[in-house]
């Protein structure tokens, strides 16, 4: 009901009392006068609004007998009582009391109804203090005036303008971002109709709102902004004739009195496009009059205008006002900034210059971009913005600079403060993932200025802790995945060891500490000088050594960390230096290790934070998250912080809200807390007995029935801070162990997860129970046999969620007995022994160890690289490296030129990051020379990669550790190249020394290492590795010394690689500066008086080696791509659909790079691990495989017909005695001489077949075969039958 159109009130009821002439109260309610006190005055109010609250419009006898109250209630007494509760009941009565005698007022004064409403307006102004308890009262009082619309009766009184430009100003002073959408939406009622029901708006309430729009009074209350810009947008059929008027009066008419507002007119214009261009369908025709304007200053002033007007996001003015645009375009600016604003016109000129060669005008358009982006970003494009990007990986420093700080002040004035809205917001938001991604790169000075940006743009350490970790918590949430793995929030922990005092400061490890830091500083050269004093001048100034403790102590928290900076700085500071260095460097490293980000109150914050996630009362949607990802993430976050700050989450508070997330469904939410547990709850057991107790039976149930990597978090939180933990560690075991059962594989993973880290943990208490564990059930019952039938459709990989249960409990089974052996860390029971035997026939037999053909070709991959990864792993361990035998280590080798795509990409992101981080012995840096055969492009481009690195890495650590001299055989780089050599001259695919074609794979896989180790001639290495391929031909194959082949093919590799290092090198014919050693597991020692001076390649093969085409590379199967034409080179990618695999080709896990990333701090964590061991396997049934005949890789020919035909013979085996002919193995066949011969005499025109999968010259592949898992038949029976064997694996050896 509302007053819209109301009759005339009656006279009859002004003045109507009762019949007794007294005013008639609600039951219970005493006369309200002047005589009584305020109190009681406000509780007889309260009683009188309750009633009228209850009343409704049909009660006409109540209306009757209240009518002399609602009188009386309008009294100049109510009405100017000092009293604010006394004001604000009475106003909630007079609107109860419109809407109930609605239509027709109970007041006939124009005077009385204008006294009123200015009363009620002036009661508005209590909405602004959402906290007050009389606020429900005031929003009531909002709701009643808005749903009834009890202002319209002011349509009749003459000075009714005044009354609604009292209420809009009112309702726009009151509104604040504590308000929430109900206020909002009855205040916009409440004035839309007086807009839209009254006969016009005049000039001074269209100020009134207008006003708001205006950039001084939108920065200075943005919420009176958008609820001025939803009312324009509700109303903008009724108030574009007004709005036009004035603008007429204004720019045409010249009449600037009109409006206190004139001044702004193009300001409101911008706005007011902005918000509906409908609102300016009579305005626009104006500046067209402007634009030929006499006045100079008043013409580029439409100009900049019109600029800003046609270049805004998703705008049409161009189109649906030619004449404007043309008349636009003909005008002229004179300033850069003003050229900047037709960007439509001036883009392609700018990315011409930002890509200048001479570096100030480089620098110059980053300037002007960035300057006009911060005026305002509508001035600028995404293309613009996309320029200043690029420049942030400028080759100079000078140019990334200005770019870099550009786009961090960009995201501080409209990310962080949100000066232009949302839409502005989400325009920029890409800059945090841009400025975070840069500290991949190798400057130091890149690093050291995103580490500035971080801390004064991104999440500005100045804040307050909860608004800062508020910043932290939702940039966390919303990185993208490369940026979270690159920038870690966490302090650089390892200057606590550098500075912590040494009186031994010149000894060499302190000298070594101080090199390490200086690298990490700016002009490491410079700062080696400085490092050296600060460490002098720490020595010297024991009450500076102090404050330098304290800021990187574990407990030193933010506000006392800025005191310490300021304080170290103010001492080293030298008033009569103006410019000084050292205090320059200094700074930086303090800038670097001090915590200003995070201490334990920080960390109380992110907690209280992710809390309210939970509970569902934060604001995620509103800063651009779903709760679920502000959950996980915000976890994400304080695990990566339990790394580096573990001593800041030990309160009760944190612990019960890691609990809570122990009990929620998500697994990576339960995963991560888990792991915070285990980093940060050492003193739990003694200081918080309450979180104990609640947190063991959860860590056992999660132990023992959550997913593989609760599990393993589990065990291993259990072992890192509880004191029993031998007695909780049983309490899973043996549980565990006895409830296993191969029939139900699903039901097997968890399990041999937990016993598998249990094993590893604590090998002593759990040897016996863990040996019977191994022999009867992991190899007897679970590996040795195949209890259910894979899918046979072809596929060489299958995505995690497709892979049968039972191969996955087979490669956990895999991994436990890896565990269990890196726990003993010894081969007393030769159970290591018997371990690699079975991880060999696993490779020799592809997968397939029972060869039952049960297994699916994309379960068999799966197990192939578990059995190369476990063997990988075991080599970590030197008591394991020295037992692993040659021929092991080939097969292992061979899984980098696996068939399956997937096995060689993952196979060689665990050989890089094993070798990056030197866990690995120098000859598996070898097996990336067999990537110079894989026939993806992107595959030997990450391995050339992995070589640069781990070559980096390796000299670097050379000349830093003065030590590693002692150790150059393991560590030297160059010293790979024995390692390769007999790795190439016992790949199965060089069967024929004298084969022009295998000699030139020969030639690519030397070349592809020795084009990485010969880009520099450091310590005239390339004299030093030509000595090592010499000497190696003075020696015989240890691994098989008397068969004559062998020491053929090693010495043809041998002149290979000479022949080589001679054609690029002018400097390898120097002295080598020092004899080489040759590892005596793969050499003789060298014969006396025994010299080899033959040649074993004829110099015609050796130009064509070297200036003869490459080779085309071959087509492994493993590439999971088809092949749509013979001879198409591997590399070409097919256009084909790639249904044998869901993983793309071209998908690269980036190998690690840049500085400290979670895996940094997970290698923290070290493996505890003691003796036990396990039976001979199957020592009742010998087996054996031919290692020469079966390598583990799949070899096969591309032609008709999809099927591998497998040939197999009868395999005995006496371990006393000779070899017999062995039972062919499935896998990576080589050619013998005598099959190549049979080869030969069948198609003496047909190049022999590769270990590789290879496209026949004059086959195409079916169209009946599997996208990207192309299959075709081996080699023909006649010629495998003719291959004789010719070296055999022991697996009971």
């Amino acid at each position: 009901m509302d007053f819209t159109a109301q009759p005339k009130p009656a006279t009859a009821l002004c003045g109507v009392v009762s019949a007794d002439g007294k005013i008639a109260y609600p039951p219970g309610v005493k006369e309200i006068t002047d005589k009584i006190t305020t109190d009681e005055m406000i509780k007889r109010l309260k009683m009188v609004v309750k009633t009228f609250m209850d009343m409704d419009q049909d009660s006409e006898d109540e209306k009757q007998q209240y009518l002399p109250l609602a009188l009386h209630l309008a009294s100049e007494f109510f009405l100017r009582n000092p009293n604010k509760d006394v004001r604000l009941l009475v106003a909630c009565c007079l609107a109860d009391i419109f809407r109930i005698y609605a239509p027709e007022a109970p007041y006939t004064s124009h005077d009385k109804l204008k006294d009123i409403f200015l009363f009620i307006t002036r009661q508005l102004k209590g909405l602004e203090d959402t906290k007050s308890p009389q606020f429900n009262r005031y929003f009531y009082l909002l709701e009643n005036l808005a749903w009834v619309k009890s202002y319209n009766i002011c349509f009749d009184l003459e000075d009714c303008n005044e009354i609604f430009i009292q209420l809009f100003r009112t309702l726009f002073s009151v509104i604040n971002n504590s308000h929430n959408k109900k206020v909002q939406m009855h205040m916009l009622d409440l004035m839309s109709s007086i807009i839209m029901e009254g006969d016009g708006v005049t000039q001074e309430l269209l100020d009134s709102i207008l006003i708001n729009l205006i950039p001084a009074h939108k920065n200075l209350n943005k919420q009176s902004f958008d609820l001025a810009k939803v009312l324009l947008k509700r109303t903008v059929q009724t108030i574009e004739a007004c709005i036009a008027n004035f603008f007429n009066q204004v720019l045409v008419l010249g009449r600037s009195s009109v409006s206190d507002l004139s001044e702004h007119v193009f300001d409101l214009i911008q706005e007011l496009f902005a918000i509906d261009p409908h609102l300016l369908l009579s305005v626009m025709p104006q500046l067209e009059f402007k634009l030929k304007s006499n006045d100079g200053e008043e013409r580029l002033a439409v100009v900049r205008l019109l600029a800003k007007l046609f270049g805004s996001k998703d705008s049409d003015l161009a189109t649906q006002n030619r004449p404007l645009w043309q008349c636009f375009l003909g005008r002229e600016s004179h300033s850069i900034i003003q050229i900047l604003e037709f960007f439509s016109l001036i883009t392609e000129y700018l990315k011409v210059r930002s890509h200048d060669p001479e570096e100030a005008i480089r620098h110059d358009v980053i300037v002007t971009i960035i300057t006009a982006a911060k005026r305002d970003l509508a001035l600028v494009n995404d293309q613009l913005l996309g320029f200043v990007r690029e420049r942030t990986l400028d080759k100079r420093w000078r140019v990334r600079k200005e770019a870099m700080m550009g786009l961090a002040q960009l995201y501080k004035k409209y990310c962080l403060h949100g000066e232009a809205g949302k839409e502005a917001a989400e325009k920029v938001s890409w800059i945090k993932d841009k400025l975070l991604h840069i500290y991949y790169q190798n400057s130091i000075d890149d690093k050291l200025l995103v580490e500035k940006i971080f801390a004064q743009y991104l999440v500005p350490h100045n804040l307050e802790t909860e608004e800062r970790m508020k910043c932290l918590y939702y940039l966390y949430a919303n990185l993208d995945p490369n940026a979270v793995n690159q920038k870690n929030i966490c302090d650089w922990l390892f200057f606590y060891f550098c500075f912590k005092f040494q009186s031994e400061a010149n000894c060499s490890a302190m000298f070594g500490k101080l090199m390490t830091i200086a690298k990490n500083l700016p002009d490491p050269g410079k700062a080696q000088d400085f490092v050296k004093k600060f460490n002098q001048v720490l020595g010297d100034d024991e009450k500076l050594r102090s404050q330098l403790e304290l800021l990187i102590s574990p407990a030193c928290s933010c506000k006392q960390a800025d005191v310490c900076v300021r304080e170290i700085a103010r001492k080293l500071a030298n008033p009569k230096q103006p410019t000084n260095p050292f205090l320059e460097m200094v700074k930086f490293l303090l800038e670097r290790i001090a915590p200003v980000h995070i201490d334990s109150e920080a960390i109380s914050a992110l907690v209280k934070l992710m809390n309210k996630s939970i509970e569902g009362t934060a604001d995620d949607e509103e800063e651009g998250v779903s709760p679920d990802t502000a959950i996980r993430s915000g976890l994400e976050l304080l695990k990566v912080l339990s790394f580096t700050h573990p001593t800041s989450f030990h309160s009760a508070e944190t612990y019960e809200s890691l609990l809570q997330c122990l009990r929620m469904e998500d697994d990576k939410v339960a995963e991560a807390a888990i792991q915070i547990f285990r980093n940060t709850g050492h003193k739990i057991e003694t200081d918080l007995p309450q979180i104990r107790s609640t947190l063991i039976p959860i860590l056992h149930q999660k132990a023992k029935r959550g997913t593989p990597h609760q599990a393993k978090q589990a065990v291993h939180c259990i072992h890192a801070i509880f004191t029993n933990k031998e007695v909780q560690l049983a309490q899973i075991f043996e549980p565990l162990s006895r409830s296993l059962n191969a029939d139900v594989p699903e039901q097997l993973i968890t399990p041999l997860v937990s016993l598998g880290h249990i094993s590893m943990l604590a090998p002593d208490q759990f040897a016996s129970p863990m040996k019977s564990v191994v022999a009867n059930f992991i190899v007897k019952d679970l590996l040795m046999n195949d209890r259910s039938t894979g899918e046979k459709n072809g596929k060489l990989w299958s995505p995690d969620e497709e892979v049968s249960p039972e191969v996955l409990a087979k490669v956990q089974a895999i991994k436990l007995l890896v565990r269990w052996l890196l726990g003993m860390k010894n081969n007393q029971s030769k159970s290591a022994n018997s371990t690699l035997r079975l991880l060999s026939a696993m490779l020799v037999s592809e997968g397939d160890l029972t060869e039952q053909k049960r297994i699916s070709k994309s379960d068999m991959s799966r197990l192939r690289l578990a059995a190369g990864s476990a063997i990988m792993k075991l080599a970590q361990e030197p008591c394991y490296h020295e037992i692993i035998t040659p021929e092991q280590f080939q097969l292992c080798a061979l899984v980098i030129n696996d068939e399956c795509y997937q096995v060689r990409q993952i196979f060689a992101q665990k050989l890089h990051k094993a070798l990056v981080k030197l866990l690995l012995p120098l000859e598996y840096m070898a097996i990336f020379a067999l990537c110079a055969k894989d026939p993806v492009k992107e595959r030997r481009a990450h391995a050339r990669q992995c070589l640069l690195k781990n070559i980096s890495i390796r000299r670097e650590y050379i000349k830093q550790n003065p030590m590693a001299t002692e150790k150059l055989l393991s560590l030297l780089p160059e010293y790979v190249v024995p390692y390769m050599i007999h790795l190439l001259a016992h790949d199965p695919d060089f069967t024929r020394s004298q084969d022009v074609d295998q000699l030139r794979d020969i030639k690519e896989c030397l070349w592809f290492m020795l084009e990485v180790l010969m880009t520099k001639n450091e310590n005239n290495s390339h004299a030093f590795m030509k000595k090592m391929a010499e000497n190696i031909k003075l020696t015989r194959d240890a691994q098989s010394p008397d068969e004559s082949k062998a020491n053929e093919k090693l010495y043809t590799v041998c002149d290979v690689a000479l022949c080589v290092i001679n054609s690029k090198s002018a400097l390898c014919n120097a002295d080598s500066p020092k004899d080489p050693v040759l590892p005596m597991k793969f050499f003789t020692q060298p014969e006396k008086d025994f010299c080899n001076d033959k040649s074993y390649i004829s110099e015609e093969t050796r130009v064509l080696l070297l200036t003869g085409k490459p080779k085309p590379a071959g087509v492994l199967g493993a590439v999971n791509k088809p092949l749509s034409a013979t001879g198409r080179k591997p590399y070409v990618r097919s256009t084909g659909p790639e249904t044998g695999s869901s993983v793309n080709v071209n998908s690269e896990l980036n190998p690690p790079t840049g500085n400290p990333s979670r895996q940094f701090f997970l290698q923290l964590f070290l493996l505890l691990a003691i003796t036990t061991g396990w039976k001979e396997i199957n020592s009742d049934q010998p087996t054996q495989g031919n290692i020469s005949s079966d390598r583990g890789k799949k070899r096969t020919v591309a032609a008709a017909g999809a099927e591998n035909i497998q040939q197999k013979t009868d395999e005995k085996a006496d371990e006393s005695g000779p070899a017999a002919p062995a039972k062919s193995r499935r896998g990576r066949r080589p050619k013998s001489e005598s099959q190549g011969n049979a080869t030969k005499n069948d198609d003496t025109n047909k190049p022999l077949n590769k270990g590789r999968k290879r496209a026949a010259a004059s086959q195409e592949i079916p169209g009946g075969l599997e996208a990207g898992n192309a299959k075709a038949p081996k080699l023909q029976d006649v010629a495998r039958k003719a291959a004789p064997a010719e070296r055999q694996i022991d697996l009971q050896r």
